[in-house]
């Protein structure tokens, strides 16, 4: 089971919204905070969020950086 950075379950399809400016690497662009994330899906492994960013594109979240929106 995965849990956001406030210990709530996501599930696939949900959306959330970060709560750590995070740095993109391999690119001088930023994740703001409070940056909203739609239609987001579970993976097996670190990173456990595969979604994509408007502006940036297909990304992987760790759930601690996120809460359920």
């Amino acid at each position: 089971m995965v849990k956001d950075a406030n210990g709530t379950p996501l599930s696939d399809g949900d959306g959330v919204i970060v709560i750590k400016d995070l740095k993109v690497k391999g690119s001088s662009s930023v994740v703001k905070v409070g940056t909203k994330v739609k239609n987001i899906r579970l993976v097996e492994g670190d990173h456990n969020i595969d979604c994509k960013i408007v502006g940036i594109g297909a990304m992987q979240l760790k759930s601690e950086f996120v809460k359920k929106a």
